[in-house]
């Protein structure tokens, strides 16, 4: 029956490629599959009935239509016990005005010993299922948290105090397809006073022989170069001129080392100061890379040697050119000149707040259209809450140091008001224009608070919520410190874009209008619930005024603790699809979605697992695809031993498999890598567990972490023993090898193949070069013989074999037009169109094809790769194509090759393939052929020790390039990013941070947001809302993680470089002291205070200088009775939280240490004195003895 049902159905899946359930091993006893079209069993498909039964089906399964989301009644009453210590919070999620136990509603409780430790944590009914969610929090015998237990269900006591948790936790973790029996992390402490911690065991059996190891030791003599400066002063900043004077002795520095789970060291040396002086990375026995930091004699951060500079005996004036950071600051610290590796001069001209008011690169020095050279600079003007109001252009022939003298001279505000008005670029600005520079000649974005701008929609209600008035003449509450409007010109023309956002009475966004630069409009109203999640949006688009509106409707649906279960869509009025049905574990993690069509009749059924550290291990199963059309896995620490590849348990996958439906063919690429986590090679294995070579791709690279060479492998041809060589590629750089720029490419032995690098024939010398800021400018081998860029570094013009490719951009770097040929491609909020017709639109599984009126759906992998884009086509499923990569992303060729749709061109990492055959990243454009960018990364200051041209570190199986700078909260495997009160997560299409998420306030996520709610809820000030989103542009992010399973395990911290921070729910009880004549007393710290606090950290982190944040303020003595020296930085973040504690009225933190001790006095005794019972509208209410304001300036005005 089998067969004969399999011959007739696999030649119309032949034709309409329709989804069909694949066997190719054994199933588990008592199996029972279905589909509505075919079922094949392929060589490994065997059952016998020894071991149970096994039932297929042509047509539904005799179980029903499978897993689909049913929700649950939950007794929300609690019994919390009166024997325990406890704090018990409560949410609602619905409006009431009395304590009701019936309500919908957010529950944990946290318990304390007799010492006030936590000792359990509650999530009372927050699982999917309705039980308990516990953490178990155990101390060793000196009071120390070692041990961190991962949380597990159990079922629910309403509140009260769970028992067993550690043996609940082990037979949890042992079951539900997690098989691990160490549900814990473990830390060893040194035997001192310091406690610091000499290994960590994470969680799962094999972590335990895998620690990562800590080291605390002293330079020996010749271990560290002596780098010194003679410094002079040039034109009002700073010169140093650099050399080396031979190496530091015996135990003059720290040396700190850290050994991660595959034994990759990385090694910190460190002065008495807390400057880091060298970190260095270990690539072998016999091969290390260095970064060396270079402090003048003002003790300012001067120079940043990368490893290949670092490699030779002393640093040549052409090395500091092509290979290291250069820095200079004027006499006020602030830093005014910065030259880049292989790029020119950037300068900086400040105002009297030490705000930057003027900047300029090499490109803007030399002259750009309409402005000669050494006239133009970019302004950004200020309100005087600091906020940003407009930004351009100006014309100033002077040098930086006169201009700069000329503003610390000047009289007058520093600040542009509302109420001012001119007209420039064709838009009436309602702001004056009084402060430096007052010579405006282009416009580039202009911003609105407070109230919205004349010619804003007027709009009284949203989805009858009524919308947050302008003034409080009728209202309590109004707009006042919040966004309203946003102005962008485009870049290469006097068209512009308007954003108008609206509030509800609580101040949450719901309804945002974009009239874009074509005259047409997008605008997105949601209906919120009680909590502020939405429950259905509505969008309305129109390219331009007279075109064909399009109206989407979004609904969601929510589980009993809001977690996100259906998402619906609906496009003019037609039937609601489902785009995606979730069903969670009870740890709160994606375990089913069902995607596409309806709840009871999904097209496809997408099963997610894990491993015991939330890493994901398959999408579906590879070995058993069943209905499926595609199935991947992950491999770290249990490589399949039929393929090539070690164990990794940093983080690093071994080996990834997968499999689709259009061939039933599993495939499979195991990794290497060296001591610097660089992919080294991706050997690729077929169906027979053959490695032929295919599809290889092979890297060396320089200490930079720019490759040498590549070899990179295609198909095996019909008649051929062995794959094509596609490249076996050589790279030259400029400079003798020196350098980070790519001169040329020279093919070594065999390759070239038609399919490969298309090398220039009979080319000699550079068929690569570059402009004065490093951007490549021609690739004559691609005949790519020019690209234009403007003065954002984005690609204005690029001419490919004669044929032009012209963009166009908003001046925030958002693409909207792109011309090729004949061929007009118009962006437009989500929307695009060809030449006027609108193709398809981003949904949150993949897009609507407009012309053929279907939703398209991609399975995309863990690096937002679309892998398989199928849709519904009659009762069975259709694909549409199928796109496989090699390791940097060129895609695979010789297989599985579907029609497609051509104006659809998102495919590794989510991103537009461009015709020159580069992907679109939005900040810059990345060659998959080369493994490398063309243009110099704008954050290459965070990676000093990597080429600004190399891409995601050279990992690509594991990363994926940063696209903004934000608030990212990391819960579990889930990203959110926090945005003006709301939480969203990436399209996975678009790539944008535009879809609205839900968690429950018990998650970690929701707790994080309920924290930062609270941090920018006050309308009466601006600084908690203000500063939070100073996070929410293009220069400064951070990523907000629990601190379990890290060093920081039941604390509080930042990452040393500021891009993260890592918290703990649990708070010290201690005693506020204060210099104003209250009484000590003992209280909690509000947890969004102490966030705050660590916010400031990672602020300062990014933005001012380490060595002047790693100081000591105080040392570590028996006097002061600390255990070790506390840095300058705590000054910085003490005083951030000070103004939030001032804004809201909470007691001002006086010193640093809990114990007042008066070294760490932060406010002076003669300051405006705080009154409990008045609260607190002015955000300046304390000042700081002399000598903590004079390090507080030092840090501020310092720059990294």
């Amino acid at each position: 029956m089998f067969r004969k049902i399999y011959i007739s159905i696999g030649l119309l899946c032949g034709l309409y490629h329709y989804g069909q359930v694949v066997l190719t091993a054994p199933p588990a006893p008592n199996t029972e599959v279905a589909d509505p079209q075919s079922i094949r069993m392929l060589p490994g498909f065997k059952f016998s009935s020894a071991n149970g039964t096994f039932r297929a089906y042509i047509g539904a399964s005799s179980s029903g239509n499978g897993e689909t989301y049913t929700p649950i009644t939950v007794n929300y009453s609690s019994s919390i016990p009166t024997t325990e210590n406890y704090i018990y919070t409560r949410q609602y999620l619905v409006p009431t005005t009395v304590s009701d136990g019936s309500l919908q509603q957010v529950q944990s409780v946290q318990f304390f010993d007799g010492l006030g430790r936590p000792k359990q944590l509650v999530n009372i009914k927050s699982t999917p299922t309705g039980k308990d969610l516990v953490t178990h929090i155990p101390y060793d015998g000196y009071g120390r948290q070692v041990d961190s237990w991962l949380p597990v269900p159990m079922n629910s006591l309403s509140g009260n105090i769970q028992t067993g948790v550690e043996g609940s936790a082990n037979s949890y973790y042992q079951s539900n397809g997690i098989n691990d029996t160490y549900p814990l992390t473990h830390k060893t402490l040194e035997n001192s006073p310091l406690d610091r911690i000499l290994n960590q065991k994470n969680p799962g059996n094999d972590w335990q022989s895998k620690p990562v190891v800590f080291g605390y030791e002293a330079n020996v003599t010749g271990e560290v170069k002596k780098y010194t400066t003679v410094t002079t002063w040039v034109d009002g900043a700073t010169s140093s001129a650099l050399s080396v004077s031979g190496s530091y002795g015996d135990a003059q520095l720290y040396k700190n080392t850290v050994t991660d789970e595959d034994n990759n060291k990385t090694i910190e040396f460190k002065n008495g100061r807390g400057q880091t002086l060298l970190v260095r990375k270990v690539i072998s026995a016999s091969e290390n890379a260095d970064t060396y930091y270079v402090y003048n004699e003002y003790d300012q951060l001067a120079f940043v040697i990368p490893p290949l500079a670092s490699a030779s005996a002393t640093v040549s004036a052409s090395a500091l050119e092509h290979l290291c950071y250069q820095y200079k600051y004027d006499g006020k610290n602030r830093l005014v000149e910065k030259k880049l590796p292989g790029k020119g001069l950037e300068q900086m001209v400040y105002n009297k707040k030490d705000q930057v008011i003027l900047y300029r690169d090499t490109v803007l020095k030399n002259g750009i259209t309409s402005f000669s050279a050494d006239q133009s600079w970019m302004f950004t003007k200020y309100d005087r809450f600091g906020r940003v109001v407009y930004t351009g252009i100006t014309r100033d022939t002077n040098p930086r140091n006169t201009i700069q003298n000329t503003i610390d001279n000047q009289s007058g505000d520093t600040f542009e008001t509302r109420g001012g008005s001119f007209t420039l670029n064709g838009m009436s600005i309602e702001y004056g224009n009084t402060s430096y520079p007052t010579a405006v000649d282009k416009l580039l974005t202009v911003n609105y608070y407070d109230t919205y701008p004349q010619g804003a929609p007027a709009v009284s209600t949203v989805l009858n919520q009524e919308v947050l008035p302008q003034t409080t003449q009728n209202s309590e509450v109004s707009t006042k410190s919040l966004p309203t409007a946003s102005y962008t010109k485009n870049v290469e023309n006097d068209s512009w874009t308007k954003v108008f956002t609206y509030y509800d009475k609580k101040g949450r966004a719901i309804s945002t209008h974009s009239l874009n630069h074509l005259g047409g409009y997008t605008k997105t109203e949601s209906f919120l619930k009680f909590s502020g999640v939405p429950d259905y949006s509505l969008i309305e688009h129109k390219r331009t005024a007279s075109d064909t509106k399009v109206n989407i409707k979004e609904t969601y649906e929510y589980d009993h603790q809001e977690r996100l279960v259906r998402h619906w869509n609906q496009v003019n009025g037609g039937a609601q699809e489902l785009l995606a049905e979730n069903l969670y574990n009870d740890l709160g993690q994606l375990q089913t979605k069902n995607v596409g069509n309806t709840t009871g009749s999904p097209l496809q059924r997408v099963k997610y697992a894990y491993n015991i550290r939330g890493w994901m291990t398959k999408v579906n199963d590879p070995a058993n695809l069943q209905n499926k059309l595609f199935a991947y896995e992950l491999r770290y620490n249990k490589p399949n031993s039929q393929f090539s590849g070690s164990a990794r348990y940093n983080g690093n996958i071994s080996q990834m498999s997968w499999i689709t439906q259009n061939d039933a063919v599993l495939r499979n690429y195991s990794y290497e890598y060296d001591g610097l986590n660089r992919l080294k090679e991706g050997r690729f294995w077929d169906a027979m567990n053959l490695e032929r070579g295919e599809y290889h791709e092979q890297l060396t690279y320089d200490l930079n972490g720019n490759i040498k060479t590549l070899l990179r492998r295609g198909k095996q041809l019909p008649g051929y023993t062995a794959p094509e060589v596609m490249d076996n590629l050589e790279y030259h750089y400029e400079n003798g090898e020196q350098s980070n720029k790519l001169s040329y490419l020279k093919e070594i032995g065999t390759g070239n193949s038609i399919s490969g690098y298309p090398l220039a024939s009979g080319s000699t010398g550079s068929t690569i070069t570059y402009d004065v800021n490093g951007n490549m400018k021609t690739q004559l081998d691609k005949g790519i013989s020019s690209i234009q860029y403007n003065y954002l570094n984005l690609p204005g013009k690029i001419t490919q074999n004669a044929k032009v490719t012209d963009y166009i951009y908003r001046a925030d770097g958002v693409k909207v037009r792109k011309v090729f040929g004949t061929e007009t491609t118009d962006y437009l909020d989500g929307f695009q169109y060809t030449n006027s017709v609108l193709k398809f639109f981003p949904t949150a599984e993949g897009y609507f094809n407009v012309e053929t009126g279907k939703y398209i759906y991609n399975y995309t992998d863990h690096l937002g790769n679309t892998r398989l884009s199928y849709a519904k086509n009659g009762a069975g499923t259709e694909m549409i194509e199928e796109s496989n990569y090699y390791p940097f992303g060129l895609k695979h060729e010789g297989y599985n090759v579907l029609s497609g749709n051509s104006a659809y061109k998102y495919k590794y990492n989510g991103k537009e393939l461009q015709e020159t055959g580069m992907y679109d990243y939005g900040a810059r454009m990345y060659m998959p052929d080369l493994g490398r960018w063309g243009v110099q990364d704008a954050l290459g200051e965070l990676y000093y020790n990597n080429s600004p041209y190399s891409y995601v570190t050279n990992n690509p199986i594991r990363l994926i390039d940063p696209t903004g700078m934000w608030i990212d909260i990391q819960d579990g495997d889930t990203t959110y990013r926090y945005n003006n009160g709301k939480l969203y997560t990436q399209n996975e299409k678009t790539k944008k941070w535009d879809v609205e998420a839900s968690v429950g306030d018990t998650s970690y996520a929701g707790q994080i947001l309920s924290a930062l709610t609270s941090i920018s809820s006050d309308k009466e000030s601006s600084f908690g809302k203000t500063f939070l989103g100073l996070f929410a542009n293009d220069n400064i992010n951070t990523t907000i993680q629990s601190s379990e399973g890290t060093s920081y395990a039941g604390k509080n911290g930042t990452y040393t470089d500021g891009s993260g921070v890592v918290t703990s729910f649990t708070q010290d009880v201690n005693t506020y002291t204060s210099k104003f004549g209250e009484t000590p007393i003992k209280t909690k710290i509000p947890f969004h205070v102490t966030l705050f606090h660590e916010l400031g950290h990672s602020f300062f982190d990014q933005i001012a200088s380490h060595e002047e944040l790693g100081k000591s303020w105080v040392n570590a003595d028996d006097e002061n009775n600390f255990s070790k020296d506390i840095p300058q930085s705590e000054i910085a973040a003490s005083y951030i939280e000070n103004l939030l504690r001032s804004e809201q009225g909470l007691p001002i933190r006086t010193s640093y240490s809990p114990d007042a001790a008066t070294s760490t006095t932060l406010v002076n005794t003669n300051s405006i004195q705080w009154r409990p019972t008045v609260r607190n509208v002015n955000t300046r209410v304390f000042t700081m003895p002399v000598n903590v304001q004079v390090i507080y300036n030092k840090i501020l005005n310092s720059k990294k």
